[in-house]
């Protein structure tokens, strides 16, 4: 059963999709909403971003289902390996993936990230420790980052 559902967080409305018992999509609302369809792995993931976002979450247990090219997937996998509250850097994920100098690759791969905040890709950051891109907007990045206290560890400022 496929499954719909909009999340309003506190860095904007999210669009979170499932198929079966896993999550597909947990994006950035950037379209018109269509009519929902809560699926108890919906329920599940909202109820966790709901903790996450109130401060008391720190991983995520929601069943996911990462969908992309073999080399997406090997990265955003190592993304999920990224402990809340720190950083990396892109060029330590190419380093994990097995090619230091797939770094535009990874960064690609991570901008493509379907499975928003869940797959931590806010948490990478630039080699000079500079925030880099993020997909939904670079003041969500921040405030993600904040809310983890990870800012604390970066000279942004």
């Amino acid at each position: 059963m496929n499954g719909l559902a909009y999340y309003m967080s506190p860095v904007g409305e999210l669009e979170i999709q499932s198929q079966g018992d896993a999550v597909t999509v947990v994006g950035f609302l950037r379209k018109i909403k269509r009519a929902e369809n809560l699926t108890p792995v919906i329920q599940t993931c909202m109820r966790e971003l709901d903790e996450y976002f109130s401060g008391g979450r720190k991983f995520f247990n929601v069943k996911i289902e990462l969908r992309g090219s073999t080399f997406q997937q090997n990265v955003w996998n190592k993304l999920l390996d990224i402990p809340y509250g720190t950083t990396t850097y892109y060029a330590d994920i190419a380093t994990k993936v097995g090619d230091i100098n797939s770094v535009r690759a990874v960064g690609l791969a991570n901008g493509q990230n379907p499975i928003a905040i869940i797959v931590p890709c806010h948490r990478v950051i630039g080699k000079d420790g500079s925030l880099v891109g993020y997909g939904g907007g670079l003041e969500r990045k921040v405030w993600l980052l904040k809310h983890e206290g990870a800012l604390n560890q970066l000279d942004l400022f």
